[in-house]
């Protein structure tokens, strides 16, 4: 079968890909379309260290062909979004319904797949999307509703679930706050509808490519600048949340400094793994926070079917992210147009 796989040095479209079947607790899926995530990317340029070689991919969505023993809550025929939160369901953790802390969860990468035949290949964030067929773990298959696209509903695992969830499960925006969002990429986009969906009043976002501002505005925002330097001009207090998405330092600190009094920054870009920001500690002391979030705080098997149900309602936006379909051959056309910014979500379809 094709797949995407990364070996240190180059990434490659490989047709000679396998993987095994599912153990008891798995589910086998055979992939319809995968969405192209920066963090995909960040794979290959060193940013996030994974083992390889690798099957990249990590936000997709296709139907399920058969489930290993004890899974009940899907079945072959079902169209299922995939999260790549393979948590265990019973650590302290688990329990508390703080799943994306779950250690089960984190860092411990399998080799599901075998390349010609013989090599076994790493599994990127318990997902491997960027494949015909991937296993996953009972708990990262969520059953979705046969009417939504899955080129659409591929983006729910990763940037719906993560920028959403940012805005709904870590910084609890409530109906009239204020909200900037620094960098509208696929995460951007997905903060600014989580934050008209939580009723916030003012929503800056802020992005130095003017070209974007259209597509902020579809997704709520009520302003929009190029340089976060303006942000006071229109909020001259300061924000009560502000959240970072592009994973640059100085924007860090940029977001702790346009907090209001009691105020959050929300860290969700993902900076290489040895940076470190810098900020005056006395800027915290009026409440203020900065917030770490993994994967939105999510809770998959909840919040996926509550988005699809918020798309089907009209509420959630998200053909509007499908910015291109690009057939798995043509991966580096993908790659290449999301480096450079002309794509918010590039899908690979099957």
């Amino acid at each position: 079968m094709r797949g995407v796989v990364f070996d240190g040095r180059r990434v490659r479209v490989v047709d000679d890909l396998a993987v095994r079947g599912p153990g008891p607790g798995e589910v086998l899926v055979a992939i319809a379309a995968a969405g192209l995530c920066h963090s995909d990317l960040s794979v290959v340029d060193g940013t996030i260290p994974f083992p390889v070689p690798v099957v990249l991919g990590h936000e997709g969505a296709g139907v399920v062909e058969a489930v290993g023993a004890g899974v009940t809550h899907v079945e072959p025929g079902d169209h299922v979004a995939l999260s790549t939160l393979a948590n265990c369901g019973t650590c302290p953790e688990c329990d508390r319904g703080r799943p994306t802390m779950c250690r089960q969860a984190i860092g411990r990468p399998e080799r599901p797949f075998t390349l010609a035949g013989a090599e076994p290949v790493h599994q990127f964030a318990a997902n491997s999307a960027f494949a015909e067929r991937t296993v996953v773990r009972a708990v990262q298959a969520v059953r979705i509703p046969g009417d939504i696209p899955l080129e659409s509903a591929a983006l729910i695992g990763c940037g719906v679930l993560t920028g959403v969830g940012a805005v709904l499960n870590r910084a609890r925006v409530r109906c009239g706050d204020s909200v900037v969002v620094i960098g509208t990429g696929g995460i951007g986009l997905n903060v600014l509808q989580g934050a008209r969906l939580a009723g916030a009043s003012r929503i800056v976002a802020v992005d130095a490519n003017p070209a974007k501002a259209a597509m902020a505005r579809e997704f709520g925002a009520t302003d929009f600048l190029t340089s976060a330097d303006a942000v006071r001009e229109l909020l001259p207090t300061g924000a009560d949340h502000v959240f970072e998405c592009v994973g640059r330092v100085e924007l860090i600190r940029q977001a702790v400094d346009l907090l209001d009094r009691h105020g959050q920054a929300i860290l969700l870009g993902v900076p290489p793994a040895a940076a470190e920001a810098s900020f005056r500690v006395s800027t915290l002391y009026l409440d203020k926070s900065i917030l770490g979030c993994r994967y939105g705080s999510a809770r998959p098997q909840h919040d996926i079917a509550l988005y699809a149900d918020l798309y089907r309602q009209g509420r959630l936006l998200l053909d509007e992210l499908v910015s291109a379909v690009y057939p798995v051959a043509d991966f580096e056309k993908a790659r290449a147009d999301a480096k450079a910014g002309r794509v918010a979500r590039a899908v690979l379809t099957f």
